[in-house]
């Protein structure tokens, strides 16, 4: 199906809707690291890696998209089918696709939206119960009604709690494997914050014994999950698109899903060539292994986007810690947020990988160096001096490399000491992975001991990448001060 003049018709207007972590409503990254996670097509991940793979026709929902045209009115995809593939249910080119094709359009009103709650309900509930809760509460509605509902053919295919591995379902044996990420806490965390908001609408819940009353927890997290895994982000809080969430996801992927509010249609526009038969895939954002297993339950084998939150403190033996507390606090200029909707704090960094020990550490915060230029200070008047040299310049602190080598080297073999040291707590979790028994072990710990797998060695990786930069900082200043040295000598 291709888009009448497609720069104008196609591309004018559309904003491009966005996979929201939902997670990060609640989490708070207080813990010492962190990194981060789209939707998960029942049992595999998707990756770049699988370009050019193959689907087969799934027989199982041969009427899932006669229905979704007869309900829209309109025509959905000419090019497009339901299919399964290695990750599970798929979409795949039924003829040749060309870029920029448009390969599929979804009217916003065959699109689950929290407006879509009855008044009734929606009027019980209290200002503070977000779009999430309220299109969980939709789902769980529908489900209730059963053939009755006349959105059954699209509920009953939503994944079910067992074929889902968002981090929130897994066992607390399962969840130790990842004890070393902040995942781990930001799950509990997760959780936790799901039932305090499963508890502010269970009231409203009783007010509806028909078809609400019996609502569980775990119905709530189950539906809960489904929402934060496969809604989009619109105008109108999240939406739930039927037949573009079966979708997969590929880190290279350019194309997403967009939104034009004047036309009322989500569209997705081929940023490739496909074949008759092989599987269409779309980005769902730049997100890291940590983002994908906490909100959506897969994890890429080598993610390009992966990072590590570092968070650190000042000693309190330290003489100064309160002075250099008070000084980091007052001279911390917000960042903006990440495509991990991450942003630091004055005393949490967000670590990416560094692609070469020879650049300028492109992927180290400026704020993380900083940070550990204070922390060497010795004496107020150094204090002193860092403060007077951020006011008069952009008000940022310790930006600029210490005029003492061997200090600024002091300050970044401390930080390289700390990210050794998380390099060997990382390297020991993840060779404990291999000593657990694959004896006996059910698919689902299998896979999702891989999942850990990859979380691990991800934030591993971008931790070595950080600490070959600094390695080789530290190499360049010991040469500066010999060089230096000599020349003193020579005199």
């Amino acid at each position: 199906m291709h888009c009448e003049s497609l720069q104008t018709d196609c591309y004018s207007q559309m904003l491009p809707h966005s996979r929201t972590r939902f997670s990060n409503i609640f989490a708070q990254r207080s813990h010492f690291l962190s990194s981060h996670l789209l939707q998960f097509k029942l049992y595999f991940s998707t990756s770049s890696s699988f370009k050019g793979s193959r689907c087969i026709k799934d027989e199982d929902c041969d009427d899932f998209l006669p229905w979704l045209r007869r309900k829209s009115g309109v025509e959905i995809s000419s090019v497009l089918s339901n299919g399964k593939s290695d990750f599970g249910r798929s979409l795949y080119a039924s003829k040749p696709v060309a870029t920029g094709d448009c390969i599929l359009r979804v009217p916003y009103n065959v699109q689950l939206a929290s407006d879509n709650l009855h008044p009734q309900i929606d009027s019980l509930l209290i200002e503070d119960v977000g779009h999430v809760s309220r299109l969980a509460i939709v789902i769980l509605l529908e489900q209730k009604k059963g053939q009755d509902s006349a959105w059954g053919p699209y509920v009953t295919r939503l994944p079910q709690p067992w074929e889902m591995h968002n981090t929130i379902f897994w066992t607390r044996d399962e969840l130790e494997m990842i004890r070393q990420s902040p995942v781990y806490f930001e799950t509990i965390n997760f959780q936790a914050q799901i039932e305090k908001e499963f508890l502010s609408i269970s009231s409203v819940l009783n007010h509806f014994p028909a078809s609400l009353e019996d609502i569980t927890l775990q119905d709530f997290m189950h539906a809960y999950a489904l929402v934060g895994s496969r809604a989009w982000g619109s105008n109108n809080g999240v939406s739930l698109i039927p037949f573009a969430d079966f979708l997969n996801h590929d880190g290279e992927a350019e194309a997403s899903v967009l939104s034009n509010d004047d036309k009322q249609i989500s569209e997705v526009i081929s940023d490739r060539d496909y074949a008759s038969g092989e599987q269409v895939f779309i980005t769902y954002g730049k997100f890291s292994n940590a983002t994908l297993l906490l909100d959506f339950g897969f994890t890429l084998p080598s993610n390009k986007h992966d990072q590590v939150q570092m968070q650190l403190s000042i000693p309190l033996h330290d003489p100064l810690h309160m002075m250099k507390s008070e000084l980091l606090k007052r001279h911390y200029l917000p960042a903006g947020k990440d495509a991990n909707q991450l942003s630091s704090t004055w005393d949490t960094f967000t670590i990416k990988e560094v692609k070469s020990a020879r650049g300028k550490g492109r992927g180290i915060p400026q704020s993380l160096r900083a940070f550990a230029r204070v922390l060497c200070c010795t004496s107020r008047q150094e204090l002193h001096e860092l403060a007077l040299e951020a006011a008069q310049h952009d008000g940022r602190l310790a930006r600029r490399p210490f005029e003492d080598t061997n200090q600024e080297m002091q300050a970044h073999k401390n930080l390289l000491s700390w990210v050794t040291e998380l390099i060997g707590e990382y390297e020991s979790s993840v060779k404990s992975l291999e000593y657990q028994s694959s004896h006996s072990a059910s698919e689902s710990f299998a896979l999702r001991r891989q999942m850990a797998r990859d979380l691990l060695t991800g934030e591993l990786r971008v931790l070595k990448s950080a600490a070959a930069w600094l390695d080789a900082y530290c190499t360049r200043l010991l040469a500066e001060t010999t060089v230096d040295d000599e020349a003193l000598m020579s005199l």
